[in-house]
């Protein structure tokens, strides 16, 4: 990737972070009166001066509750109004970022909060029924003739020579993992997963946000994904190759989930940061990042539409989640990004028209100054952004693009691809990948019996059964799902280049060398003639029209191309 600036970075101090459970009972008030029911995310100015720091905010009239010391991160009760600006102002404190509220009582569940239409295209615009399949590749499992995706990165002939080895572990920051997905339990790695979320029941403004704890304690446990898109992303890295159902790039690798994500979708800074910095601390040798950190699409130094606390709460997220990045980077993690799905050069970023988008309803037109806005994790340091592709190799119509950030390329599915072919808007076009029970369950895709419902298979859910065995799978499309095909690949060259480590659990490469590989191992491909791509035709409007720059090694629609197991771990060793 090439970066346009560095962000705030600092060194940091090795700890452990736990899961942060809230506060019991009634929230203690102020010597004010005003009672200490919302939740801050506060950041040191430099985490060896945690005990000044408590004390300012303290004076500030909050309370720590838990901390993560690894990037000087304190999680503070204090009251709802005036804080952030109070704690702020302390030379100890770089910035504050409002969580989430305390104490809503759960309102009757009347649906969850509206996740990445995108992604599930198929299911807004009913898909057209496509060719038949041509059948599964030998030595491959049952569905994964339908997985082109797996054949253009060519994981299907890599895993004759490198499958993934057990002892490369790749973490999932996400929604969760369903860890009991046939496809998933052979290569899940329970005792090292976490989840650092808790359900939100309600948002800040009363509305349903993730809906009423299924979990007492409101925590679900870590081999738990009430969203779906965690499953989803873990199957594409390495659903196990076991004669059954799919398998993914890098089938013989172990998924460590690391939840970061609300069942709605939400990915806030807490939760995020104690997820990147647990991942380095026990040695996860590559996380995947399909996200941004909410509330902001863009998070702005310089903000002119923002109130003193929003511009805080911005600055902190870009410096917080800026010196987790570069914490696990040390560590020796590669950081895979989807590189977004808002049909944008991040290079020349238009006006941002969905932040802040929690509680729902507050978004505002904003103007974007490529110098001080940045999406986050994807344009962060060290982060490899991936651009997503359809079938035919295509930018596809939604995915970010642009020479200043897109690293790399994957198949990302293009429901719109093969215009004017029979394979038109069909759900093959998208990228097939595992599928809980529970999701697919409350989605309507299938029944109590577990039957497929019209709806699911309208939207081309799958099953597989296999004696006691039953396996869903769900098609979606995005960014989201072209990194996975990257971490999957980056796990491979782990896998193939790696060295035993007495201070890790497995295997290590260093991040830097893990990138070469992919890059050098790539293939290249030159921009479209002509060079702006239209989009009208498929029903865009001309927002969507994207101009590529670059030339054959480097371009702002494939960075340095399309990844390639085959090619990383046949002759990536020449490249370290």
């Amino acid at each position: 990737m090439r970066t346009r600036r560095t962000v705030m970075a600092v060194a940091a101090t090795v700890s452990l972070v736990a899961a942060g459970t809230s506060a019991a009972g009634a929230a203690p008030a102020t010597a004010s009166g005003q009672q200490k029911d919302t939740e801050y995310t506060v950041l040191l100015e430099s985490p060896g001066n945690r005990d000044f720091a408590i004390d300012a905010v303290r004076k500030a009239g909050g309370e720590v509750v838990r901390s993560n010391d690894a990037v000087g991160l304190l999680t503070v009760k204090a009251p709802a109004n005036g804080f952030v600006e109070k704690v702020s102002a302390s030379s100890e404190i770089v910035g504050a970022a409002r969580s989430k509220p305390i104490g809503h009582a759960p309102a009757a569940k009347a649906g969850k909060a509206k996740r990445d239409d995108v992604e599930k295209e198929n299911k807004t615009a009913p898909p057209k029924k496509a060719p038949a399949p041509q059948g599964s590749t030998a030595g491959m499992d049952p569905l994964d003739g339908d997985l082109w995706g797996l054949n253009l990165v060519r994981s299907n002939i890599a895993r004759a020579k490198q499958a993934g080895d057990k002892r490369v572990y790749v973490g999932i920051l996400d929604t969760g993992v369903d860890g009991t997905h046939p496809d998933i339990a052979p290569n899940f790695n329970n005792e090292l997963s976490r989840n650092f979320t808790i359900d939100i029941p309600n948002d800040a403004d009363g509305g349903v946000f993730d809906g009423p704890c299924e979990f007492r304690g409101c925590v679900d446990p870590a081999n738990w994904d009430d969203g779906g898109h965690g499953t989803h992303v873990a199957g594409t890295i390495g659903a196990a190759a076991n004669g059954f159902g799919i398998s993914g790039v890098a089938p013989g690798v172990s998924l460590v989930n690391i939840r970061g994500g609300q069942d709605a979708g939400s990915f806030f800074l807490q939760p995020v940061v104690d997820a990147l910095t647990y991942g380095a601390d026990v040695g996860l040798d590559v996380i995947n990042m399909s996200f941004y950190v909410d509330p902001w699409y863009m998070n702005c130094a310089n903000d002119p539409t923002a109130s003193a606390e929003e511009q805080l709460e911005q600055r902190t997220i870009i410096a917080a989640v800026q010196r987790a990045l570069n914490y696990a980077h040390r560590k020796g993690v590669t950081l895979i990004g989807a590189g977004g799905n808002n049909h944008e050069d991040l290079g020349k970023p238009r006006q941002d028209v969905q932040s802040p988008n929690y509680p729902p309803g507050h978004a505002r037109p904003r103007p974007i100054d490529n110098a001080s806005c940045l999406n986050l994790p994807t344009e962060g340091d060290h982060v490899i952004s991936v651009s997503a592709l359809g079938p035919s190799t295509a930018k596809a119509d939604y995915s970010n693009y642009g020479l200043e950030q897109t690293a790399i390329s994957a198949p990302g599915g293009y429901f719109r691809d093969g215009l004017g072919t029979p394979w038109y808007r069909t759900n093959e076009n998208m990228i097939l990948s595992t599928y809980p029970r529970n999701v697919a369950l409350a989605e309507g895709a299938i029944d109590e019996a577990g039957n497929i419902t019209p709806d699911g298979e309208a939207a081309g859910v799958k099953k597989a059964v296999q004696g006691d065995k039953v396996g869903y799978y769900q098609y979606l499309q995005g960014t989201s799902m072209a990194a996975p095909h990257a971490a999957g690949v980056a796990a491979l060259i782990v896998s193939e280049y790696g060295k035993k480590d007495k201070g890790r659990p497995g295997l290590t490469l260093a991040p830097d060398k893990v990138e070469k590989v992919l890059y050098k191992t790539a293939t290249q491909r030159a921009c479209p003639n002509p060079r702006t791509v239209s989009y009208v035709d498929v029903g865009r409007s001309a927002e969507f029209d994207a101009t590529c720059e670059g030339d054959a090694k480097f371009n702002g629609f494939y960075g340095h191309g399309i990844v390639d197991a085959y090619g990383a771990v046949t002759r990536g060793g020449q490249f370290l």
